[in-house]
């Protein structure tokens, strides 16, 4: 066994299992572990929008953005680090672009995500047994 294919081995036990599938321009819910004094260890939930992704494998990384009290905060995790808990998915964003480097700027309205809605037929309980579509007019 050369050592390409011992590293190969080593990544694989690395990587982690739970990663929800997720795109560029939807907003993630990101649980990190911090360990504060003596030994403490707590949960801190960032929440933002995908501007970019970048790597594969164990050195995957993905860029959130949001805007803080006017301020607008950057941060790049690294997507198989144990510091990350919990992954979310909390909204899923409809962009024609692989970087949204251009939100970096951009406050209020204009950096907004259109959301991406997902098909459903809501079905709404008529009197009696009949069950009508959302869609379709009553008579």
């Amino acid at each position: 066994m050369n050592s390409c294919e011992l590293m190969q081995q080593l990544e694989e036990t690395m990587l982690k299992k739970d990663i929800p599938s997720f795109k560029v321009g939807d907003t993630l819910n990101i649980h990190l572990r911090i360990v504060e004094a003596e030994g403490k260890e707590r949960i801190q939930v960032f929440a933002g929008t995908v501007i970019a992704r970048k790597g594969s494998g164990v050195s995957e990384t993905v860029t959130l953005y949001r805007v803080s009290y006017g301020a607008g905060i950057e941060r790049v995790f690294v997507l198989h680090s144990p510091k990350i808990s919990k992954i979310e998915v909390a909204r899923c964003g409809k962009v024609r672009k692989a970087k949204l480097y251009y939100l970096r700027g951009v406050t209020g309205k204009a950096s907004k995500v259109k959301e991406l809605l997902v098909g459903k037929k809501a079905k709404v309980p008529v009197a009696g047994n009949d069950v009508t579509t959302q869609n379709e007019p009553a008579s």
